[in-house]
C-alpha cells in the first residue's frame, strides 16, 4: 500500500461523485430500456448512492466546484425522473 493511498482530497471526492453519477446514468439507461424490475431497483439504488456522495461533497465542501455540483444535481434529478416514469 502506498502511503498516499489514504489521502483524501477534494479532487478525489469530486471525482468519486463524477464516477458514481456516470455509473448511475448508465444503469438508469439500461434499466429503462429493458424495463427489468431488478435493474430498475439497482438503478434506483445507484442514483441514491450517487446523491449521497454528492451531498457529502457539498457538506464537506471539499474542492467545492459550484458548477460541477449544480450540473451533478441536474443529472441526478433527470435520472430520478426517468426512473419514476419507467416505474409507472
Amino acid at each position: 500500500m502506498n502511503s498516499n493511498d489514504n489521502i483524501n482530497t477534494g479532487f478525489n471526492d469530486l471525482k468519486q461523485v463524477e464516477l458514481s453519477i456516470d455509473a448511475a446514468q448508465k444503469m438508469v439507461g439500461s434499466a429503462t430500456m429493458s424495463m427489468d424490475e431488478d435493474l430498475l431497483n439497482d438503478a434506483t439504488n445507484a442514483v441514491r448512492d450517487a446523491r449521497t456522495q454528492l451531498e457529502n461533497a457539498r457538506t464537506n465542501r471539499t474542492g467545492l466546484d459550484v458548477d460541477f455540483l449544480n450540473k451533478s444535481e441536474q443529472i441526478l434529478s433527470q435520472c430520478e425522473e426517468q426512473l419514476q416514469e419507467a416505474k409507472q
